[in-house]
């Protein structure tokens, strides 16, 4: 395009490589990237082959990617959908290392089509039937951090197991997804409320609160938080959209699961009032357990094997910062809960040279297991058990209003200090990739557009 034609052969792999770039940011926004990184990866893969940063446009949306890349007298566009949307922190780092790699080692297109899909076409890194069982002890962990003991631990896995097979299931035949979550948050929370007439736990109910946890949309939410601070405000509020459709699914399910078998009468509803939120076991037993619901998230997310013990210790770090700061320094949950995930954010922005991952694979699981489901259940069901009774209205607020700022402080504990390191090390990215492509041009290896 630096001449005023092109002949059809540079058209042809002009648009050859705006499909490739669609390509790359569709497996990343299908994977669950935040946008800033989908738009920092796109560019650098861009970079690559050879289209000035200048010259090109981008638009993300939620279930489409657009890029145009334009001069003085050509303009050309290309458009990109994206249907499946899950969780892969895989996918995400791989595709940030091959497009550095590809840089490095003057990959040619055909080279990095192939990578490409190398990385679109891979298995998952766990089998389905190992990841609903990572999901049971994972809502098993979250069980023992509300306080039960370790039978209603087991029980908790097990109906969160059957839950998470369900949900599966239910997508596999082509249920819509939101109704799949609401289906799979009844039959968990239906097994847990059975579970509890059998008598063997001293803590029945506790099963009732961690049951369908594994549908908690962390990713989405921390997303949705990044976006908005980075001034992607349409995807920040498509995302908020999507996690609001995820809890209301949730809610749906176990409101329903309720009223029929009738749960919400005021025994269930005294007891979970009743459910102390002090730590009473030693700090040891919750550092296993968040040690357990962060390996059981890593699972769901698709986090390689080398990083789990890695996220352990993340998520033992984010739970005891939070149990000291709450309860030994007494600023409360809210502070106690950011500077969980703020300290762990903190570590990883570090970490992830050592380990040579995109912070969110170790932040985002490890922070999970402080998601405050005691407060969320003591708020459903108040507002379901509205009797006009005075003071109810401000109790069910009072809880609802306490767990999403808990919420919304996980999310800016894990999202602040990453924001904060990328734009701290923005430049030296910058001019560390201007000076790899221009060690390409040097070789001879530079792929003009």
């Amino acid at each position: 395009m630096r001449e005023n034609t092109m002949n059809d052969q540079e058209v042809l792999l002009l648009r050859r490589k705006l499909d490739l770039l669609l390509r790359t940011g569709k497996l990343l926004m299908e994977s669950a990237a935040d946008t800033n990184r989908i738009e920092r990866n796109m560019k650098r893969v861009a970079a690559f082959m050879g289209i000035p940063e200048e010259k090109l446009h981008i638009d993300i949306r939620w279930t489409m990617i657009m890029v145009n890349v334009s001069d003085e007298r050509h303009s050309f566009s290309k458009f990109q959908t994206c249907e499946k949307h899950g969780i892969n922190m895989t996918t995400i780092s791989q595709i940030s290392k091959l497009s550095w790699r590809a840089i490095e080692q003057d990959y040619s297109i055909d080279k990095y089509e192939e990578e490409l899909g190398k990385i679109a076409s891979q298995p998952r890194n766990y089998a389905h039937n190992l990841v609903a069982i990572g999901a049971g002890f994972a809502c098993g962990g979250f069980c023992k951090l509300f306080g039960c003991d370790w039978i209603a631990f087991l029980f908790a896995s097990v109906c969160a197991f059957a839950g998470f097979q369900v949900r599966a299931n239910c997508i596999k035949f082509g249920i819509n997804v939101y109704m799949s979550i609401a289906i799979a948050a009844f039959v968990s929370t239906c097994l847990a409320y059975a579970s509890s007439y059998t008598g063997l736990s001293s803590t029945p109910y506790h099963p009732l609160l961690a049951c369908a946890l594994f549908i908690v949309p962390g990713v989405p939410l921390i997303n949705f938080v990044d976006d908005m601070i980075d001034n992607h405000l349409l995807m920040g509020i498509t995302r908020a959209a999507n996690t609001a459709m995820i809890v209301g699914a949730l809610t749906f399910g176990i409101a329903f699961v309720m009223r029929v078998l009738g749960m919400s009468d005021v025994a269930i509803d005294h007891k979970f009032s009743e459910l102390s939120m002090v730590p009473h076991d030693p700090y040891y037993v919750y550092a296993v357990a968040a040690a357990i619901a962060a390996v059981g998230f890593s699972m769901i997310f698709n986090v390689q094997r080398r990083l789990l013990w890695v996220v352990a210790l993340g998520g033992i770090i984010a739970v005891c910062t939070r149990n000291f700061v709450n309860f030994e320094l007494g600023f409360g949950p809210i502070i106690g809960s950011f500077m969980g995930s703020f300290i762990v954010s903190l570590i990883a922005v570090k970490a992830v040279h050592w380990f040579h991952v995109p912070n969110h694979v170790l932040t985002i699981p490890s922070v999970i297991p402080m998601i405050p489901g005691v407060l969320m259940y003591r708020s459903l069901l108040a507002f379901i058990n509205l009797h006009g009774v005075v003071g109810e209205v401000t109790i069910a607020f009072n809880n609802g209003i306490t767990s999403a700022l808990i919420i919304l402080c996980i999310s800016l504990g894990v999202a602040i200090p990453n924001i904060f390191a990328r734009r701290y090390i923005a430049r030296d990215r910058q001019l560390y990739l201007k000076q790899e492509l221009e060690k390409r041009r040097i070789r001879g290896k530079f792929i003009e557009w």
